[in-house]
């Protein structure tokens, strides 16, 4: 199915989401995110294996980081350790001022849900729920009382007004994500993971999902840390990091 152009990314919507980071942003004052010695570990029958080894770094609220590394360095490990849906073996994840490890799993998952916002490179999307029910879901799930009217308005933005009851299925890959994108943007997270985002998409959609990312993200004044093996999308970041062997090895300023 072909994927349909981008439109800007521009309504009050954004405004409000603006708005919203910039008031929090002003009032905590603290990195959105900082990791302390982070280190994972795990018993396999031949002896531990050290996917992660003192990872130490701190994002400040607004940057876009993208994290880079071959496979098996430990991105993706990273990341779940971030996001708090895992747990490491030593260090800690301080994510807007609140140390994970201080945390059990209900906790994490209360500030997840309040400030974390994911897309993945599968989508993710639930095929039972048309594209507008996926994107009420996050709203539903932390109990707002309008989750139609911000889902569908945001669906409006990246493009999709014509496909609100279309299921997952029925949509191309580029719709898909650009779903997932909507979903993701729906709650205003203060923080935005992205797992290879483009990854499942041809090149000249997953380059209409980038700028489509980029656009959300500059407007909602989020705080961006993805995972990438495309150095386009690593260089559209302000900052790239780079694992090697469990290791960060490099961290580099770019004009993103």
């Amino acid at each position: 199915m072909a994927d349909h152009s981008l439109p800007a990314a521009e309504s009050p919507l954004a405004e409000v989401m603006v708005t919203q980071h910039s008031v929090a942003v002003a009032a905590s004052g603290t990195a959105a995110l900082a990791v302390r010695g982070l280190g994972k570990r795990v018993r396999l029958p031949s002896g531990e294996l050290t996917i992660l080894d003192g990872i130490d770094f701190s994002i400040d609220p607004g940057d876009t980081v993208a994290i880079v590394g071959a496979s098996g360095s430990g991105k993706s490990t990273l990341l779940s350790l971030m996001a708090g849906l895992d747990t490491p073996s030593s260090g800690d994840v301080i994510l807007d001022g609140e140390a994970l490890s201080t945390l059990d799993e209900d906790g994490r998952a209360r500030v997840r849900g309040a400030k974390v916002g994911f897309v993945f490179q599968n989508f993710q999307l639930l095929p039972s729920l048309t594209a507008l029910e996926n994107v009420m879901l996050p709203l539903e799930l932390r109990g707002d009382r309008d989750a139609e009217g911000p889902a569908r308005a945001i669906l409006q933005q990246v493009g999709l007004e014509q496909r609100l009851d279309h299921y997952p299925r029925q949509l191309s890959g580029g719709e898909q994500q650009r779903v997932a994108l909507a979903r993701a943007f729906v709650t205003r997270p203060s923080l935005l993971f992205a797992d290879e985002p483009t990854g499942n998409l041809d090149s000249r959609t997953g380059q209409a999902i980038i700028e489509l990312l980029f656009s959300l993200n500059a407007q909602a004044g989020t705080t961006l840390v993805l995972v990438t093996h495309d150095d386009h999308l690593a260089d559209r970041c302000g900052r790239r990091l780079r694992l090697d062997g469990g290791r960060l090895v490099a961290a580099e300023s770019q004009a993103a």
